[in-house]
C-alpha cells in the first residue's frame, strides 16, 4: 500500500516541474520513534550526556509540533524515491522540498520542485567519440630530457631543505646551492630505492602516469567540447546559478587557504563579487550545458552508477562532513559516479 498520494504535477517555467503530494497522518506516525531518536542524538541539555535526554523531557523541551515536523521530514524522504519513479520525473539536481501543510496528527502536504532535463538535440556523440578516440595520441613514455629535468628539480629541492645560512639572512633565489650527487647513498635517503636505476625507473613511471592522466583528461575534454559545439540546448537558469555558486565557493575556499580575506583580495583586484559573477556566468552556463549533455547521454544509453558503490561513498562522505544531508550527498555522489561511467563509455566508442 502506498504511503503517499500525488495530488497533481505541473510544468513551470525554465524547465522546472512541481509535484504536489500528501502523506496521511498514519504513515507519518510510523516514524515517531525514529524522529525522537534523531532529536535525542542532536540535543544537548545540562545534566544529561549528549544523546541521553529522556523522551519525556525532550518532548517538553521541543513540543509535539517540532517532533511531528521531524517525522514529516523522515516520511517525505522515505517516499521521495517512489514518487520520482511513479511520476517518471528526471530531476537534474536535487529538487527543493517545500512543506505546505503541517499540523500535528494531520496529513502532511508538500511540493517537490526542481529542474528537469530540457529539450536537447544531441549531436551524434557516438560518431564524435569514435573519431576522437581514433586520433593519434602522444607517447606517454618519459623522455630522457623529462627524466633529467625531474631529477634536477629533486636535487634542488633537497639542497634547499638542507641548506643552512646565517640567522636573519633570507634564502636567496640566486644563491649557489650545493647540489647532491646522484648516487646510491643519496637516493636511499629519499625513500625505499634499492639503486640509482630503481630511483630513475620509479621517476619514469611517475612521469608516464601523469602524462597518461593528462592525455585521458585532454581526450575527454575534446570529446565533450565537440559534442557541445554540435548540440542545441537551452539551459535552465537555476543550473547556471548552481554552477556559479560552486565557482564562488571554490574561489572563497582558495582565498581562505592562502591565508587571505575575500574582501581584501577583491579590493586589490578593484572588483566586487557581482563583477566576478558577471565574468564567470558564461563559464558557469557552459558547465551546466556539459552536465546536461552527460546526463542526457546516460539516460539515452541507460548508463547507471553501481548502487552499492554509491552507498559506500555516501557513508564515507557523511562520516567526514557531519553537516551534510544524506539526500544531497547521495545526489552529488550519484552524479559524479554516473559522469565517470559516461566518460568511460564514450572512451570505448570505436
Amino acid at each position: 500500500m502506498k504511503k503517499y498520494k500525488i495530488i497533481k504535477t505541473k510544468e513551470l517555467e525554465n524547465s522546472e516541474v512541481e509535484i504536489e503530494c500528501e502523506i496521511d497522518a498514519e504513515s507519518v506516525a510510523c516514524h515517531r520513534a525514529k524522529a525522537i531518536a534523531k532529536i535525542q542524538k542532536e540535543m544537548s541539555l545540562p545534566g544529561f550526556r549528549p544523546g541521553h535526554v529522556p523522551e519525556a523531557i525532550l518532548i517538553k523541551q521541543v513540543g509535539d509540533l517540532f517532533i511531528y515536523n521531524e517525522m514529516a521530514d523522515i516520511a517525505i524522504n522515505d517516499a521521495f524515491p517512489d514518487i520520482i519513479t511513479e511520476t517518471k520525473t528526471n530531476f537534474i539536481t536535487m529538487p527543493h522540498i517545500q512543506i505546505t501543510k503541517l499540523a500535528d496528527k494531520n496529513p502532511v502536504q508538500f511540493k517537490i520542485i526542481g529542474p528537469i532535463i530540457p529539450e536537447i538535440k544531441l549531436a551524434d556523440y557516438k560518431k564524435i567519440a569514435a573519431k576522437e578516440n581514433g586520433a593519434k595520441a602522444e607517447s606517454p613514455e618519459a623522455t630522457e630530457k623529462e627524466l633529467e629535468e625531474t631529477i634536477e628539480e629533486i636535487r634542488k629541492n633537497y639542497a634547499l631543505r638542507n641548506h643552512t645560512h646565517a640567522p636573519g639572512e633570507e634564502h636567496k633565489a640566486d644563491e649557489k646551492l650545493d647540489l647532491p650527487e646522484v648516487n646510491e647513498e643519496w637516493v636511499k635517503k629519499l625513500g625505499a630505492f634499492a639503486t640509482v636505476e630503481d630511483f630513475k625507473n620509479r621517476i619514469k613511471e611517475g612521469i608516464k602516469k601523469e602524462k597518461e592522466f593528462k592525455a585521458k583528461d585532454k581526450k575527454r575534454m575534446a570529446i565533450i567540447e565537440k559534442i557541445l559545439d554540435n548540440t542545441k540546448i537551452a539551459v535552465p537558469k537555476i543550473l547556471t546559478e548552481n554552477e556559479l555558486r560552486k565557482m564562488q565557493a571554490q574561489f572563497e575556499d582558495d582565498i581562505a587557504r592562502a591565508g587571505l580575506k575575500v574582501e581584501d583580495y577583491l579590493s586589490h583586484l578593484k572588483k566586487t563579487k557581482e563583477d566576478l559573477a558577471k565574468e564567470w556566468t558564461p563559464d558557469a552556463e557552459k558547465r551546466a550545458k556539459v552536465q546536461l549533455i552527460i546526463t542526457k547521454i546516460a539516460l539515452e544509453e541507460k548508463i547507471e552508477a553501481d548502487q552499492e558503490v554509491i552507498k559506500k561513498e555516501v557513508e564515507n562522505l557523511l562520516k567526514t562532513y557531519k553537516d551534510a544531508t544524506e539526500d544531497r550527498t547521495r545526489a552529488y555522489v550519484e552524479m559524479m559516479l554516473t559522469n565517470e561511467k559516461v566518460f568511460e563509455w564514450l572512451e570505448n566508442q570505436k
